[in-house]
């Protein structure tokens, strides 16, 4: 198969009526590709034998109630060898599809705001980024964690092939870095919007950003490079399968090609914004735009476009027109700039762009280095030393602006027109009683007037950053004082209400609650002919009285409650109704991290202890996040009677779960060990927490597939040649053999 070393176009498909907003490519069929849209659908797109070399509609996927954001392929199971189809929508729900039928198999819901980013890993596991500022872990219709800590919009997650660890990127600049529910790290560079991620390898990822760069990053935390060409927000990344190379898509109207590190093609586009991209198997490219459209490229010679088709796709390009405002061509002065005459000169590297005066007009030109010549990008409107004075039409009169409002996405847009000698406020507070809007608006719309207005007289022309067909704001690279951008679609087109609290920064994930019990006393460990460790579903109790150390009152009293909740009486009375979660807070308030390391080693083991009475674990079943929550902080303490009470606290948790349907409970269980034996050394405690690993996932086909898309199989494969005690090595190949 001839290939030209430079991507043509293969085929456009107009089969959305709205933006096209996400692309993944297929398992099945061969060579075929899902894609998403603002028009509430999702289509699946399959090769035809056509000479046109186009693609076909199989189905279309219907079950949002909105805007359709975000789309993913999850990976060919024994239930579903076809693989799945998961979509994220502005309806806060994520729908997910078999490959033949255009109704939802199920919907997940759990997302506070739109779902806007997806990403499948290993055994069904899904990743899920929303604006509620939070991303999901689901399984098997399941959330099983959720990871808090960004302090705005999650708009990119991905999951690494290895090691059970995934990543999130956010609005609020930052990259975060997620093991076993827990935030291990923070990478910061960016100075705007994270947007899209890209899983090189295990160790590596592509991030891009609103800041118009793309960077390459060691999931140690080491940017090790940073990749600049476009010339305005970069809205998706996508990695060849050499795991070098890669495309990247944005608000430049370009989808950009990378090899060895070198931006070698930029092919521009007949639409503003160029949402999304994905690469198919062949090598072929495929990217959706604002304009509804799905354009698919190639460099293969025979799949490329007749040679009629790639005319008319030159024609429509040549024929479109740019704004200088939008920053993607600098200053322009039509006074300075030259004749037909300099596109004699060929240009020095592949998408280059050229302005020429013909006349009146402004013509724009990139150079193709596969063609040797400059084509025509399109015609420029509206030169930035041009006067636009009262040149916005509303309701019958001239405005110097007119701005979109938003204030829910999917309903109807309001309009804000404005003269730059009017009192901002004065404006903002009729706009907003015209509209019967909330009073607590007021402020942001005058800023958002006075920021996008600033500096300017009547009369003279928008600033660098308006919008060319209302008047509103467009978010200019590096402008200093940039327009207020859309928190929904950072596309900085209008204004767009949004009441978004900061969310509690945590670092530990939270399982929807479900409470369970089961038997629990402290009888030897059950003993089947070839595991004597696990399912341990009987209790695990501290029987002795400490060594006497009067640290403080609370000491002491802590030693004999210990001892006495595992009386039946006792355990009913402190454990109950009445005085249970009253006892549950104040155990938990003594394991504070900064605590007295005695106090949070006794109250991990009075927990433990109530485990042996029925009232007990009720009490800690129904507290069981929260328990379960603070305890995992205390693996960090560096004491080992600290490690072994609470290696004990969660394998009392998964003797208690092991029988029960809770996978949420099972879920926390898992992240909580695989927490512990990241920093955990005593062998007594990491015995205790592989006991814990192996009750959770024995005989529970779900909780293996998590313990999976976790990564404990590495996690713990170093324990199996442990020779002392020889009992660690035994558990942990046992449990490895569980996870095969």
């Amino acid at each position: 198969m001839a290939s030209s070393n430079s991507y043509k176009l293969r085929c456009s498909i107009p089969g959305h009526e709205m933006d096209v907003r996400g692309l993944a490519s297929a398992v099945f069929p061969e060579g075929a590709f899902v894609s998403v849209s603002r028009d509430r659908t999702g289509r699946v797109w399959v090769p035809n034998s056509s000479p046109d070399q186009g693609f076909t509609e199989m189905h279309c996927m219907s079950g949002h109630s909105n805007f359709v954001s975000c789309v993913c392929i999850i990976a060919p199971s024994e239930t579903y060898p076809r693989g799945l189809i998961a979509t994220g929508g502005n309806d806060n729900n994520i729908c997910v599809f078999t490959m033949d039928q255009p109704q939802p198999l199920f919907i997940l819901k759990g997302h506070k705001n739109t779902v806007c980013t997806l990403s499948s890993g290993k055994f069904g596991t899904l990743l899920s980024g929303s604006w509620d500022t939070t991303a999901k872990v689901w399984l098997n219709e399941k959330c099983m964690m959720t990871l808090e800590g960004h302090s705005a919009a999650v708009w990119a997650v991905v999951i690494l092939p290895e090691q059970g660890l995934m990543l999130s990127g956010s609005a609020d600049k930052t990259i975060k870095l997620w093991k076993a529910g827990r935030c291990e790290k923070t990478f910061t560079g960016h100075e705007d919007c994270v947007r899209g991620l890209a899983v090189i390898s295990n160790t590596e990822f592509f991030s891009c950003s609103n800041d118009t760069s793309i960077r390459r990053w060691l999931v140690t935390g080491e940017c090790v490079q940073v990749y600049y060409s476009h010339t305005n927000y970069i809205y998706s990344v996508a990695v060849f399968p050499n795991n070098q190379d890669f495309i990247s898509t944005g608000e430049d109207r370009t989808l950009r090609i990378w090899k060895q590190g070198e931006c070698t093609q930029t092919i521009r586009l007949p639409a503003q914004s160029v949402w999304c991209c994905c690469i198919l198997p062949n090598g072929d490219i495929a990217i959706g735009a604002s304009d509804g459209i799905i354009r698919v490229f190639t460099e293969a010679e025979d799949r490329m476009a007749s040679a009629e088709d790639l005319q008319a796709f030159e024609d429509e390009l040549s024929k479109t027109t740019i704004d200088p405002k939008t920053g993607d061509l600098g200053d322009i002065k039509i006074e300075d700039l030259p004749g037909r005459e300099h596109l004699n000169e060929p240009g020095n590297r592949d998408g280059q762009t050229r302005l020429i005066k013909d006349g009146q007009k402004v013509e724009a030109y990139q150079w193709s280095v596969s063609d040797g010549r400059w084509m025509k990008i399109g015609d420029v409107v509206g030169g930035s030393n041009e006067q636009t004075s009262k040149s916005v039409m509303y309701e019958g009169k001239e405005y110097d602006y007119v701005f979109t409002i938003d204030v829910n996405e999917g309903g109807p847009s309001m309009k804000l027109p404005y003269n730059v000698a009017e009192d901002p406020w004065l404006t903002a507070h009729n706009f907003l009683q015209k509209n019967d809007l909330s009073p607590m608006f007021l402020d942001q719309v005058a800023n958002f007037i006075i920021q996008n207005t600033k500096g300017h007289e009547v009369g003279p022309a928008q600033p660098a950053g308006g919008d060319p067909f209302t008047g509103g704001a467009r978010y200019i690279p590096g402008a200093s004082d940039g327009p207020v951008v859309d928190p929904r679609t950072h596309g900085a087109r209008h204004l767009c209400f949004v009441f978004n609290p900061l969310m509690l920064h945590s670092l530990v994930y939270t399982p929807l609650y479900s409470a369970g019990g089961g038997a629990y006393s402290s009888a030897a460990l059950r003993q089947t002919a070839t595991n004597i460790y696990f399912p341990k579903t009987d209790g695990v109790t501290f029987e002795q009285a400490s060594v006497p150390q009067i640290i403080d009152i609370v000491f002491p009293v802590l030693d004999i409650m210990r001892l006495a909740v595992r009386h039946p009486l006792v355990n009913e009375s402190l454990c109950g109704e009445a005085e249970g979660v009253q006892l549950c807070n104040h155990l938990l308030s003594l394991m504070r991290p900064e605590g007295r390391p005695a106090n949070q080693m006794l109250a991990l083991r009075t927990l433990c202890n109530c485990f042996s009475g029925r009232h007990g674990r009720a009490l800690l079943m129904a507290q069981r996040e929260t328990v379960l929550s603070r305890a995992a902080d205390l693996a960090t303490v560096c004491n080992k009677n600290i490690h072994i009470a609470l290696a004990t606290l969660v394998l009392n948790y998964a003797g208690c779960l092991h029988s029960q349907p809770d996978l949420e409970g099972k879920a926390q269980c898992l992240s909580v060990a695989s927490r512990a034996l990241e920093t955990v050394q005593d062998k007594e405690a990491v015995f205790r927490l592989l006991v814990a690993l192996g009750t959770t996932v024995a005989s529970d086909q779900t909780a293996q597939d998590l313990a999976r898309s976790l990564g404990v199989n590495s996690q713990i494969s170093k324990y199996s040649s442990v020779s002392d005690p020889s009992k660690v090595a035994e558990c942990c190949q046992l449990v490895l053999k569980e996870l095969q």
